[in-house]
């Protein structure tokens, strides 16, 4: 069975719906720790879930990097439950690097359009920050293939990500085989600025302009500090049921169209337009139904790669829209509404779900101060990890409001 076919096939069996969402400020929180994280974002969501959260069954809990952060390498999910009425649910640890809350979106899915469940809880929580900010870096380190980079040598100081140096390649690949400029990269820092600082869960709300971020310090040629996603601590939480219980929740709320995973192995893998392609194909959709799209924009130039992916423009094209304005949030799609990676925050294992909760929250009219004017339809594209130039994994998920 081909990757599209099994889309199709777990699409069809029963309607699924978002029944609540819950998130927590996203931002640089040291020694928190994914307990408080997760259970308040956990919170949020049973309590905006009104009438479903007491049918929920299972827990899939997204998180990346607290084995390297904090030691806790294994029982995450369990861990952070212990004390709470929920803590003999069962628990499906989930790890996909940076798409790992998307991922635990997508088997939660699965169970409830399977017939598995009828309601489960899908948690995406990190912890990033560390007073050892080797650990961070350690982690993250960890998204790709060790055997090729190497391990850190005993003493060595890293202060910055090796995920953007890989950024950094691309940006400037990007910039050598296009018509694109620095300032193209700037301006989509600019945007997710502009967008963040009118979500009051984002770690930066401050609005910037394009010189400023071009004049900033410089992380890796060509990429400043504002063109990278910032190390950020958060949770955030979603609740999904099935079709037929819906009107427990008393609202109307978004369905859940298609969610595909795939796997990247490398150069020419592509699976954000892999994972793009079958979401729409098992939605019946495509790029021009979609107002409204949360990007993984971890640096600048992956918002202006996915623009051509998911299939808005032609390959090399992205760097035109920026340009025009089409995915501003007054543009014809406006993408990252909530600020995206770079001004909302990505913190690893609860990106995927923030994605989710933003498109929600929009689709529902309860995107204060950044709302779009009658969206219904939506799409959330999260990647994670990296090899030889492309994502190890990606997750692209549709919604739909009646």
């Amino acid at each position: 069975m081909s990757e599209n076919d099994v889309s199709r096939a777990l699409g069809a069996p029963r309607g699924v719906r978002i029944a609540g969402v819950g998130m927590t400020r996203f931002g640089k929180q040291p020694g928190r720790g994914i307990k408080a994280l997760a259970q308040e974002a956990t919170q949020k969501a049973l309590e905006d879930a009104s009438g479903v959260g007491d049918l929920v069954s299972r827990i899939y809990f997204g998180n990346a990097a607290a084995g390297t952060v904090s030691s806790q390498v294994m029982i995450r999910g369990q861990v952070a439950f212990r004390n709470k009425d929920i803590a003999t649910l069962p628990v499906i640890n989930v790890e996909n690097a940076c798409a790992s809350g998307s991922s635990a979106f997508f088997l939660g899915w699965e169970a409830v359009a399977t017939g598995v469940a009828d309601a489960v809880l899908v948690v995406g929580v990190e912890q990033m920050t560390h007073v050892d900010k080797q650990r961070t870096f350690d982690a993250l380190r960890g998204s790709t293939d060790i055997d090729e980079i190497g391990e850190r040598e005993s003493g060595d100081e890293v202060s910055n990500s090796v995920l953007m140096d890989f950024y950094a390649a691309e940006a400037q690949e990007y910039l050598d085989d296009h018509d694109a400029k620095s300032s193209d990269l700037a301006a989509v820092a600019v945007k997710n600025r502009e967008n963040g600082s009118r979500n009051p869960l984002a770690q930066y709300g401050q609005p910037q302009t394009i010189d400023e971020v071009l004049q900033a310090r410089m992380v890796v040629p060509p990429l400043t500090l504002p063109m990278c996603s910032p190390v950020t601590d958060g949770g955030a939480a979603v609740v999904l049921c099935a079709e037929d219980l819906h009107e427990r929740v008393g609202r109307p709320t978004p369905k859940v169209l298609a969610s595909t995973l795939v796997s990247g192995s490398g150069k020419g893998s592509v699976p954000v337009a892999r994972a793009a392609k079958g979401s729409y194909e098992t939605a019946s959709l495509g790029p021009s139904d979609l107002d409204v799209i949360e990007l993984h924009d971890a640096a600048a130039p992956a918002e202006l790669i996915q623009y051509a992916d998911i299939g808005l423009c032609d390959e090399g094209d992205g760097y035109q829209l920026i340009r025009s304005g089409a995915t501003a949030l007054d543009g014809s799609i406006p993408v990252n509404t909530s600020g995206g990676l770079m001004s909302r925050g990505h913190p690893l294992g609860a990106t995927g779900c923030a994605q989710i909760i933003e498109l929600t929250d929009q689709l529902m009219g309860r995107a204060t101060g950044r709302q779009l004017p009658n969206a219904r339809t939506a799409m959330a594209v999260n990647g994670g990890g990296w090899l030889d130039g492309e994502y190890a994994a990606a997750v692209a998920t549709i919604l739909q409001i009646d």
